[in-house]
């Protein structure tokens, strides 16, 4: 039997979530899997997590992989899950400001894939910059005012002599 299985219920057990419950929504690779809380319902947004950072319960739901957070909190509900974790129900507002918040993150994730690579910025901030004018005075008072030299120290002594 498969302890890190899609569907499955943990208890997180490092990190800021850690001693909340989450669900498997898939399967990255062999050490790291796809968990959400749902965020409306026990505050874990949905993140790659560590498998050693998870603690199995004998729970699970029947959801497909990367079911949305709607879909999870259903079958959380359904299998009366919620009620043996001692877990309340979100409102509607809750839940719809929570998938608000994800479809925010995933726009803001593709933004980000769509600007340039590293390599491209170095491009960028590579290029010679304009040469610069030298500055002119502010004033035409402060231009015309010719500096006062400073008295040398062996003027100075044989003026005190």
């Amino acid at each position: 039997m498969d302890f890190m299985e899609i569907g499955r219920v943990c208890l997180k057990t490092a990190g800021r979530e850690a001693g909340k419950y989450c669900v498997i929504v898939n399967t990255v690779d062999k050490d790291f899997v796809l968990v959400t809380g749902p965020r409306a319902v026990t505050q874990v947004k949905r993140r790659k997590c560590n498998v050693r950072h998870l603690e199995p319960l004998p729970l699970k739901v029947e959801i497909k992989g990367d079911a949305s957070d709607s879909d999870v909190l259903k079958e959380l509900e359904k299998g009366g899950i919620l009620e043996k974790l001692r877990l309340s129900k979100p409102s509607a507002e809750d839940i719809k400001r929570s998938e608000e918040r994800r479809a925010v993150a995933e726009e803001r994730k593709k933004a980000e894939e769509a600007m340039p690579k590293a390599e491209a910025r170095k491009e960028v901030a590579a290029k010679p910059k304009k040469e610069s004018k030298p500055k002119e005075p502010k004033s035409e008072k402060a231009a015309a005012k010719p500096k006062a030299a400073k008295p040398k120290k062996a003027a100075a002594e044989k003026q005190a002599e």
